[in-house]
């Protein structure tokens, strides 16, 4: 049985604010818990009206306190914006706090417009080419600290925190087959270059002392509901969202739409189907075709389940019938 996990945003929804936002995260994921979920991932963002988690640590602290076995991480940190040292600090701690549960999940890019990454960082000298370099500085202060190693992450050193590659390109691929790390792939809103990223990554992948074999996490947005016409009009919420931020407007989650589809111009309409692909809307069959067609295409090892719907008890709905489909895969 392939593994399903989950991928919060916290979406903050149109009237609603990041307190409740927080709220119902930590509510999905109660239930997630007792739904079989293995993971359940947090994603840094900034300056984004509709994502609760920039302080992506703190809201991980807040759900692993709030539920007792579930794995939950980062998916992901972007670490060019912070150094690795006080990532590692972050990290350690959590995994002081609930060992054997942490997962940090790492990213090159800034996770906001560069406005944004300039505010985090007081300057833009950092390099998202040194990733690499920056990964194994990560790697280097949560191993056994050396005799004469002046810098050391406390918490941290020693712990065996699993890492994970993020990436939405070629480039991600390429890192995490060369360091021998699990490989997460953006799939849900950037699918364009997910096969070519998985052979890659799986041709190349070098054995580590973290995993001796390729494991590929796939994004995958269920939109399931009691009727394919209903679930069609809750996905709408995460369509406008989209529409909304690839103009440069950035917006909390709207409410869906009747109709939504047939407003947009041909262009927008377009790039909707390009970046949703990897996608299952619908009623309890038509997502369970989807989910069996899409594994048996990409042969992943585990799907991170993103669901932006707008209704807390109608998203809670959508994954349970996403644990319940799980269970009947072939």
């Amino acid at each position: 049985m392939i593994p399903f996990s989950i991928l919060d945003l916290s979406p903050v929804a149109m009237g609603s604010n990041a307190a409740q936002s927080l709220r119902n995260t930590l509510d999905l994921a109660r239930h997630a818990e007792s739904w079989g979920f293995r993971r359940y991932w947090l994603a840094e963002h900034h300056s984004m009206p509709g994502i609760a988690s920039a302080a992506t640590s703190v809201v991980i602290c807040h759900v692993a306190s709030g539920t007792s076995t579930i794995r939950v991480g980062a998916g992901g940190i972007m670490l060019p914006n912070h150094s690795p040292l006080v990532i590692a600090e972050q990290f350690g701690t959590l995994e002081s706090l609930f060992p054997g549960r942490i997962d940090l999940g790492l990213g090159r890019a800034p996770g906001s417009d560069q406005l944004t990454a300039r505010a985090l960082r007081r300057n833009l000298a950092s390099d998202p080419d040194q990733f690499p370099q920056d990964v194994l500085e990560l790697m280097s202060y949560f191993a056994p600290p050396a005799a004469d190693q002046r810098v050391m992450a406390i918490p941290g050193a020693g712990l065996k925190v699993p890492l994970w590659i993020l990436g939405s390109s070629l480039f991600g691929a390429q890192v995490a087959a060369a360091l021998g790390l699990p490989f997460a792939f953006a799939s849900h809103f950037a699918p364009a270059m997910m096969m070519q990223a998985l052979e890659i990554y799986r041709a190349r992948f070098q054995p580590s002392e973290q995993l001796d074999r390729p494991y590929v996490m796939l994004g995958f947005n269920v939109f399931a509901a009691e009727s394919d016409a209903h679930a069609r009009f809750l996905a709408t919420s995460m369509q406008q969202a989209f529409v909304n931020l690839r103009s440069g407007r950035p917006m909390q989650l709207p409410p869906p739409r009747e109709g939504y589809d047939a407003e947009l111009p041909p262009a927008a309409r377009a790039m909707l189907a390009d970046v949703l692909t990897c996608s299952a809307v619908g009623a309890r069959e038509t997502v369970r075709h989807a989910l069996i067609a899409f594994i048996e295409r990409t042969r992943a090892d585990e799907l991170m389940i993103t669901s932006q719907i707008f209704d807390h008890a109608l998203r809670l709905r959508s994954y349970e019938i996403a644990a319940e489909l799980r269970d009947s895969l072939p």
